[in-house]
């Protein structure tokens, strides 16, 4: 953990005089590149974080539900009677930088994030074939202990993620996201469970018209074949609708958990092909705190 907190350091200081750099050379530059936007409409590809970012002094508000699995039957309306809600803030400190909070109601969990934007896709003089932005955050759970009667510790409660996103917007229509992941938790059921989980997944979307586009995203678990959890990895599937400050998110998931440390490990996520379908939104609005001129 100590290299991995040396290297965001460093990736850190370099953002940082990287961005001094780009103020003064402004004047030269500014015309040679010209910068791909919207590789997604969101924040969001679905499940999982996309490369965008928020907008300097604009905060962005976004509540998601999950629904329960559809395979219960009429007894719980096709899992329309049990959900799990997520509310989510983020804020644009600088162009390149954002900060968020997220509060889950699954296991009472809250987690804070940084993004960074490392690259940006572009064309031109010194262009730049992908967009790259890394993701940082650490969850902790609130919900009480099930085995009071043992030591439970504070750093029991605590997970962390570590993400490369990395985009390219290949057309008009087409964008595609690689995204590799560390998954840390503190504490797991048995000493033959893994503290580190490496995943990797792949997102996408593909625009229909100018206000509605087709996403997806799935995530594959590195695991270590005596672990004791059973598992399914996140699989997802939806549309992205845009109706002005607006944007709908409505999705088919295999997954009630909305946060990296949850949907990445696994160990609640149903068998997407057996039926363990969940349906779910994201509704986010931003808003602006910039001056009016």
């Amino acid at each position: 953990m100590k290299t991995i907190f040396l290297l965001i350091f460093v990736l850190i200081t370099n953002i940082i005089y990287a961005q001094d750099i780009d103020d003064l050379l402004d004047g030269e530059f500014d015309n040679s590149n010209n910068y791909v936007s919207a590789t997604f409409k969101s924040t969001r590809i679905i499940n999982a974080n996309s490369i965008e970012l928020v907008k300097k002094q604009h905060l962005n508000f976004t509540i998601s539900h999950r629904f329960g699995s559809i395979n219960n039957g009429i007894s719980d309306f096709f899992g329309i009677d049990r959900s799990t809600i997520r509310l989510n803030l983020e804020y644009g400190l600088k162009d390149w930088f954002t900060v968020g909070i997220d509060r889950s109601s699954f296991s009472q969990t809250y987690d804070g994030y940084f993004k960074f934007r490392l690259l940006r896709q572009s064309t031109g003089k010194w262009a730049i074939p992908v967009s790259i932005t890394y993701f940082t955050s650490f969850e902790v759970f609130t919900r009480k202990f099930t085995e009071a009667e043992r030591d439970n510790y504070l750093s029991s409660r605590l997970s962390y993620v570590h993400q490369l996103l990395i985009a390219r917007k290949f057309n008009n229509k087409l964008s595609l996201q690689l995204t590799p992941s560390l998954v840390h938790r503190n504490l797991v059921p048995t000493a033959l469970d893994m503290n580190d989980l490496y995943a990797v997944g792949l997102g996408g979307r593909y625009k229909i018209t100018n206000r509605f586009a087709i996403t997806a995203e799935y995530f594959y678990t590195i695991r270590s074949p005596r672990s004791s959890e059973a598992y399914n990895n996140p699989i997802a599937i939806g549309v992205d609708i845009e109706t002005g400050g607006h944007v709908f998110q409505l999705m088919l998931t295999n997954t009630s958990l909305m946060y990296e440390g949850g949907f990445i490990t696994g160990n609640n996520n149903d068998n997407f092909f057996k039926g363990g379908i969940h349906f779910g939104f994201n509704i986010s609005r931003t808003f602006s705190f910039t001056k009016i001129k």
